[in-house]
């Protein structure tokens, strides 16, 4: 008996055209995941480093004015973009008498919640990729499997021969595209609920300095 070729190459080359394009789907799914998976790595790195330093900073002592002017009104970082927020509307609320213009309070808090709700924006960016991926690469994959499987069983019926040689490789061609689009699900999932997760932790650590923020400029509106 002829020895069948079962390498994946060939198994995608014999596949049928639908089969084929369901597994150039899937494999293009998986390397759009991963580009986001490893972009969204990166920029949690180093959203977390640079809150560290600017919290540092930011307890270190150093009047919060001339912070401020160290950092500027447009500055890069997320953490620092929120103390912007937050110390140009406090600006904005003094009249030029000095005194302040009533409703500071309420106006600093909604520029740093608008501030937060950007970054949390940014930081969320991708993420629906990943749930899309992980939730219908699996059925991408069974339908290609599903289709596969049935021209297998058309061509079986043609040749009218049930041998073993003939069904398997019809049938394995058909499972490598389940097996794509769980390739494509698995990692999907599993970093779409990490990344999650630390989104929230890190959006969680600016609305934590928001409200420290705001604690620190009521006592001075109070006095």
């Amino acid at each position: 008996m002829e020895a069948v070729d079962f390498s994946m190459w060939a198994l995608f080359a014999r596949a049928t055209i639908t089969v084929k394009l369901v597994m150039i789907m899937l494999i293009i799914a998986s390397v759009w995941c991963w580009g986001v998976i490893v972009d969204k790595l990166i920029q949690y790195r180093n959203a977390r480093k640079e809150a560290g330093i600017f919290d540092r900073a930011f307890w270190s002592g150093e009047p919060l004015d001339g912070l401020f002017e160290k950092i500027g009104a447009e500055p890069d970082g997320p953490s620092e973009k929120i103390f912007a927020a937050g110390m140009m509307e406090w600006r904005r609320s003094h009249r030029q008498d000095g005194g302040l213009i009533a409703g500071a309070q309420a106006r600093i808090d909604r520029a740093m919640d608008v501030a937060i709700a950007r970054e949390s924006e940014k930081l969320q960016k991708g993420l629906p990729v990943l749930a899309t991926v992980g939730s219908t690469a699996p059925f991408v994959g069974l339908f290609g499997t599903v289709w596969g499987i049935m021209n297998a069983f058309i061509e079986i019926a043609e040749q009218h021969n049930t041998n073993l040689a003939v069904v398997a490789p019809g049938i394995a061609e058909a499972l490598l595209a389940t097996g794509l689009g769980l390739l494509a699900a698995i990692p999907a999932v599993i970093y779409y609920n990490k990344l999650s997760a630390d989104s929230d932790r890190i959006v969680g650590g600016y609305e934590a300095f928001a409200d420290e923020f705001a604690t620190i400029l009521s006592r001075q509106l109070d006095s």
